[in-house]
């Protein structure tokens, strides 16, 4: 597969766009953060459907801070007061949310130039190096990110190896609308988020360590509602978050491949289903896009323009012992995969 110049860096890197496509679906994907730039899927009518969020030239991908469509790492999420202890050592990350430390710091993975390593039609392989101190984290890390394009399904495949102990915990922060990237509100997109469990934040979206039950909350979601039927209530955990902003526990065995989510349009008839090896799953409703450039197509990209489906361990699990661990051993593979599975009703 031939990839297309899609800009240049301000020291006049290349950034290249890939194009994979299989039977009606076609994904655009970027070398800068390994960024999804779009992914076209069609709809109960037949008509291709971009249901990501996206932008038209590098320079917005450089100007906006809302991680959209990116690889995210070294640790998704956020971890309290931008400090762990690890191995008997105290190390202090860069401080970019507050005074906390969000989705591998001031240049995550995000913001890497990932080398391309397979190119086919339907695959696209990119591989990255984190040094040891990069942005606070001990250990150096080898990354390898497989992007896989089936007839009805875009999987992520994460691999990672360490010669000296570290943490790593990495995700996809594509932003989705069923109803197609530009259509301007998620609220009416259908959600199912197959878990009876949640962490709970305080008003920094720092997870307390309470590991809590779903029922008769709304932060029950096991069965499919309207993203914006609770997503504004007088529910302390959405008022504190803006919305939804909080990570599920999925129900089954960590590790094992199993649903995780359900989304649906009822405009376009696209149903998205998720699945993952991770045994948490971050859903964002997208409260805080404004002040995003213009997405694709002078599209504009405002509050609950998009939601996101963060396959994960649990954020600031370096901080709760009853969390999933997130360390990685010496000489250990780090591998997670994640499917979004595309069908229409």
């Amino acid at each position: 597969m031939e990839p297309v110049i899609f800009g240049r860096m301000p020291d006049d890197k290349p950034v290249e766009l890939y194009t994979l496509k299989n039977g009606n679906l076609s994904c655009e994907i970027i070398t800068y953060g390994g960024a999804v730039k779009s992914l076209i899927v069609p709809n109960k009518n037949g008509n291709p459907t971009d249901v990501v969020l996206g932008f038209d030239t590098l320079d917005d991908y450089l100007k906006q801070d809302k991680y959209i469509g990116a690889i995210i790492g070294r640790c998704a999420n956020r971890i309290g007061g931008s400090v762990f202890e690890h191995d008997g050592k105290i190390h202090h990350l860069y401080n970019n949310d507050g005074k906390n430390h969000l989705h591998g710091g001031k240049n995550g993975f995000d913001k890497k130039i990932w080398e391309v390593k397979e190119a086919t039609e339907n695959t696209l392989k990119l591989w990255s190096f984190s040094s040891e101190k990069e942005e606070g984290y001990p250990g150096g890390l080898i990354m390898d990110v497989k992007y896989t394009l089936h007839e009805d399904a875009l999987s992520i495949t994460y691999y990672a190896y360490t010669r000296s102990k570290t943490i790593c915990n990495m995700t996809n922060h594509s932003y989705f609308n069923l109803s197609g990237h530009d259509d301007g509100c998620i609220e009416d997109n259908l959600i199912q988020i197959m878990a009876d469990y949640y962490t709970p934040t305080d008003s920094e979206s720092i997870p307390t360590g309470e590991i809590a039950a779903v029922d008769n909350t709304p932060m029950d979601l096991r069965k499919l509602i309207k993203i914006g039927q609770y997503a504004d209530s007088d529910f302390e955990q959405l008022k504190l978050a803006g919305g939804y902003d909080h990570n599920w526990c999925i129900n089954g065995k960590s590790g094992h491949l199993r649903i995780a989510a359900r989304a649906k349009s009822e405009k376009t008839g696209i149903v998205m289903e998720t699945y993952t090896t991770q045994p948490g799953i971050q859903f964002y409703s997208g409260n805080y896009l404004d002040g995003c450039p213009k997405g694709k197509g002078g599209a504009e990209y405002k509050k609950r323009s998009g939601f996101c489906l963060e396959a994960q361990h649990y954020p600031d699990a370096v901080h709760h012992k009853n969390f999933p661990s997130v360390e990685l051993k010496r000489h250990l593979a780090y591998y997670q995969q994640t499917v979004y599975s595309f069908k229409t009703e």
